[in-house]
């Protein structure tokens, strides 16, 4: 049931208890959700509220509008893994590979200063860092920023093991709409080094991965260390990302 005592807006957790219901199954694609004032009862909650809650699923293209027939749930279209937060890391899982991923450094608010590239830079933003192994090999680290204001709260939440991507589709609806990236060859430094299991002078890929919302340009920005010596890195244009 709701939490009228939670931070969270009614019509918020409405929408993440109905989004959970489409992504088990109770709601399949195709098929009509319950009327406005069937869910107004069952929550106890007014019309208003679930209208709300149903419209910010259709924006997000989770249910469709019928004029004279109802809201139905939407059939969900492929994602390009380019845009996606878990894109490098799923695509090794993808393969049938074994991965393994760890919080380097927790989600905290920090000040962004001398990183030209960084889109935060002289602002503040969330950051995060992870380390992920491959059959128990170091292969890349990952240096997140995040929005501040579009992903309030994200620092109260266990990211140990969740998907980002998920959780910033299902309890910040933000999905990217297009992403860019760079790519240089560095040196990872002392620190990076160590964790990756390299010299500090080995040559590493270093990629600036810049992804786009409907909300805001360059909401959240990653800057990956890659080692080249056990994987291929590679992308296809118009099609996925990090292999």
């Amino acid at each position: 049931m709701l939490n009228p005592n939670a931070p969270i807006p009614l019509y918020h957790q409405l929408a993440d208890i109905l989004l959970a219901k489409i992504r088990s199954g109770e709601y399949p694609p195709g098929s009509r959700i319950p009327a406005e004032l069937k869910l107004a009862a069952a929550y106890r909650i007014g019309r208003p509220t679930v209208r709300q809650a149903i419209e910010m699923l259709v924006k997000k293209g989770f249910l469709s509008r019928k004029r004279g027939a109802g809201t139905f749930v939407r059939e969900r279209q492929a994602e390009v893994e380019l845009f996606s937060l878990d894109g490098t890391a799923a695509s090794f899982h993808k393969k049938g590979l074994a991965t393994a991923t760890r919080v380097i450094e927790a989600v905290r608010l920090e000040a962004v200063d001398g990183q030209p590239e960084n889109p935060f830079d002289g602002r503040d933003a969330y950051f995060f860092s992870r380390l992920v192994q491959v059959e128990r090999t170091p292969v890349l680290i990952e240096e997140i920023y995040l929005h501040p204001t579009f992903f309030s709260g994200i620092d109260q939440m266990d990211l140990k093991n969740a998907s980002l991507s998920e959780i910033a589709d299902e309890r910040y609806f933000m999905r990217p709409d297009s992403a860019r990236q760079n790519f240089r060859i560095g040196h990872p430094g002392a620190a990076k080094a160590d964790l990756l299991g390299v010299a500090p002078e080995a040559p590493v890929l270093i990629v600036s991965r810049y992804l786009n919302f409907p909300q805001a340009d360059s909401a959240v920005y990653s800057a990956l260390f890659c080692r080249t010596d056990q994987y291929v890195f590679s992308q296809t244009i118009g099609g996925t990302t990090h292999g």
